[in-house]
């Protein structure tokens, strides 16, 4: 029973693998007992991608999709000799789109995208044609090459054809550009009158002109970079030798050098040009085509960076095809001409208006934009510090243009940042910048304001009773007493102008007058004291008949200053008084017509005071007879020496106290000059006053005479011997021969 199971199976399996096993050949099916062909392309893996599969009688083969080629390079393949991948046209074929036309490769295809100034004229891939730009523009009553130009079609294009007096900027199809030739006009008299300006201006009047030739001609512009350098080198020749003297030279050269580099920016070959110079640092960038440049703009060199964007550098008006944005920094233009702060007002603060100073370099900003005087957006500019000024408590950095008045100005421009280096400038409009600092001086405090008014006051109560000593004590009349008497009425009146007018600068003629008369008087103090020095020479010297004629004195005291004013104030009538102190202006150098005299009197009498100690240390070794007159002789040495250095330092400070837009920080140095200014009359009183044994017994009879009741003194003078009143008498007939001495 088992073997026969075994031979069952094996008969089953034979039987199964008779159905499995076909008779048909291959690429044939059976179906039943017939064989029929296969259709291999029902398996869409049988050719793979981008292929189209045929069947046939017991086989089958592939073909690849158009736009596609076999790897192999065979026609007809099967998925096991070959796969298809994308063919590129544009490379295979170079002129399958013709010259009018790009070729751009598809996945199995190809486009052909006319040129700029054709377009497909069929549904034929690079069948272009050329667009006749001026007849579509005539027809839309467009004015595509500007109100003086002639557009001429030509192959895929068109021309602008510039008259005289025009020109294309950009290329040949950008409308056609006015040239103001005449704006470099170097025949006029400023131009004449600043050395250099006029080979500027005629240089670039002829290269506008050749320019408006050659466009009318259609021939190349001239080299822009060539002209750009000859622009500077003959710019550095004008500033080289110094500052500008005047407002309308600053603005003729700033004007011309902006319009220069608006007619040069379009012949530079180069979209970014920088150049350099000892004088100069610019930087220019230019766009050219068709359409307008966008995106954002910036300019940087050592002094200062320009932030904006094409879009302000171009404006909103006709598009000539260009665009162009500078920067321009000069490097030792300072612009602090007289006048040139006047229109800063708003600035004072606490009532304390501030001087001014230009703290960066001057920076032009040039744009091809015709209307720079309202930008679509701010331009951003951050200037460099050359210096602060720190002496000063505090200070305020300022944005201020040059303007058409020849002066500096805020308007429309703001301060938006500000550190100890850069401050950070938001203008709306475009021109030349800088950085102005505010300086606020410390203003005057209680205590320094008391100081001064009380010691003043105590100089002049001084002085006013040195006069009266001086002219009314008979024991020691003579001709130093009229020195000292002068000297004291000058000082007073000095004090007193002082006292009431050195702050008081408005109006301004009325400052200039407290100014000249302080000028004139304190002028006079020191001229007084000079003719004490050669009075005290005289006495030890000649040492009789050592008098001076009181008109000599006179013609001497008063007349000096006197000149010495009017031809100050007939040559610089505008150097007296200033915006903070009604005295003389340092700026012009006027100051020096009061310390001139100053320091040559005190050299004089410097000389005088040795020469007279020299002949006193003599005397004194020689035991001279005449003893007494020699103690006299060194005591008035000794007071005028002490008088002389008093006066002497007190201006050393006031020289440093006075200047225009004094600092006032050395908080010390007022203090200083009020102290000594109080002492100076004080001194006199107490010098040639109190110290004076004459004076004190004049002062003691006078009080005495004040007090004593009224009978006692009509009783002692009628017991009085009368050879006792000659005896006094003639004592002080004595005493007053000798203080003539």
């Amino acid at each position: 029973m088992g073997f026969g199971k075994k031979q069952l199976l094996l008969l089953g399996l034979t039987c199964m693998l008779g159905k499995c096993f076909s008779d048909c050949d291959l690429g044939f099916t059976s179906e039943g007992r017939e064989c029929v062909d296969l259709d291999e392309c029902k398996d869409l893996r049988s050719c793979g991608d981008h292929t189209n599969c045929s069947n046939t009688l017991g086989s089958f083969f592939c073909q690849c999709e158009t736009g596609f080629t076999n790897l192999e390079g065979d026609v007809t393949f099967t998925g096991l000799s070959g796969q298809c991948q994308d063919k590129n046209e544009c490379t295979d074929d170079v002129g399958i789109c013709g010259r009018t036309a790009n070729c751009m490769n598809l996945i199995g295809s190809y486009k052909c995208t006319c040129l700029l100034g054709y377009i497909n004229a069929s549904s034929t891939p690079g069948d272009c044609r050329d667009i006749n730009e001026c007849e579509a523009a005539e027809i839309n009553e467009e004015d595509i090459c500007g109100e003086k130009g002639t557009c001429k079609n030509i192959n895929g294009s068109y021309w602008c054809k510039c008259p005289k007096g025009y020109t294309n900027y950009g290329t040949n199809s950008t409308p056609c550009s006015e040239l103001d030739c005449d704006s470099f006009s170097a025949d006029s008299r400023p131009a004449k009158a600043l050395g250099g300006l006029a080979n500027i201006l005629s240089m670039m009047r002829n290269s506008c002109l050749a320019l408006s030739t050659q466009s009318a001609a259609g021939e190349a512009t001239a080299d822009g970079e060539a002209l750009l350098e000859k622009l500077f080198t003959a710019t550095e020749a004008i500033l080289s030798p110094g500052h500008l003297d005047s407002g309308e030279d600053v603005s003729l050269l700033l004007s011309t050098v902006e319009n220069s580099i608006r007619l040069i920016g379009p012949q530079l070959r180069n979209n970014y040009t920088k150049i350099e110079t000892t004088e100069t640092d610019a930087e220019i960038a230019v766009q050219r085509g068709k359409t307008r440049p966008t995106g954002p703009i910036h300019l940087t060199n050592e002094n200062a960076t320009l932030n904006t964007d094409w879009e302000t550098a171009t404006g909103t008006g006709t598009y000539p095809g260009f665009a162009m944005a500078a920067l321009l920094s000069y490097k030792n233009l300072k612009i602090s001409v007289n006048r040139s702060f006047e229109e800063l007002k708003g600035h004072e603060k606490d009532g304390v208006d501030p001087s001014f100073q230009v703290v960066s370099r001057v920076v032009s900003v040039v744009v091809s934009n015709p209307s720079t005087q309202n930008l679509s957006s701010s331009v951003n500019i951050t200037l460099k510090h050359l210096e602060v000024p720190e002496e000063f408590p505090e200070v305020r950095y300022i944005c201020a243009y040059w303007n058409e008045r020849e002066a500096w100005s805020t308007d429309g421009c703001y301060e938006q940042h500000s550190n100890a280096t850069h401050t950070v400038c938001r203008c709306e409009h475009l021109s030349s910048f800088a950085v102005l600092v505010a300086l606020y001086p410390v203003k005057d405090t209680f205590g320094l304001d008391l100081v001064n008014k009380i010691g003043l006051i105590v100089s002049i109560v001084c002085l006013m009773l040195s006069i009266l000593t001086f002219m009314f004590c008979r024991s020691i009349q003579g001709t130093r007493t009229t020195i000292h008497l002068h000297l004291c009425i000058c000082l007073l009146f000095a004090d007193i102008i002082f006292l009431a007018g050195i702050s008081q600068t408005q109006p301004v003629g009325a400052c200039r007058f407290v100014a000249a008369m302080l000028h004139y008087f304190f002028l006079a103090v020191f001229t007084w004291m000079l003719l004490e020095g050669v009075q005290l020479y005289r006495m030890v010297v000649l040492v009789f008949n050592a008098t001076i004629r009181p008109l000599y004195l006179f013609v001497w005291g008063y007349g000096t200053p006197l000149v010495i004013v009017i031809i100050s104030a007939t040559i610089r009538p505008e150097g007296y008084g200033s915006d903070q102190l009604c005295w003389l202006s340092l700026k012009d150098g006027l100051i020096w017509s009061f310390l001139g005299p100053v320091c040559f009197i005190i050299i004089v009498n410097v000389l005088f005071f040795t020469i007279t100690v020299w002949k006193l240390a003599q005397k004194f070794t020689s035991l001279n007879p005449e003893l007494s007159q020699l103690h006299k002789i060194k005591a008035f040495t000794v007071t005028a020496i002490a008088q002389m250095c008093i006066l002497g330092l007190m201006w050393v400070f006031g020289a440093l106290l006075f200047q225009e837009g004094a600092t006032h920080t050395a908080t010390v140095a007022p203090y200083i000059f009020t102290l000594l200014n109080s002492i100076q009359g004080a001194l006199v009183f107490i010098l040639h006053c109190l110290l004076s044994k004459q004076v004190r017994e004049e002062y003691t009879h006078f009080l005495s005479c004040i007090c004593t009741p009224q009978k006692k003194r009509y009783s002692d003078f009628s017991s009085t011997n009368p050879s006792s009143s000659q005896s006094r008498g003639s004592g002080n007939g004595r005493s007053t021969g000798e203080s003539r001495i």
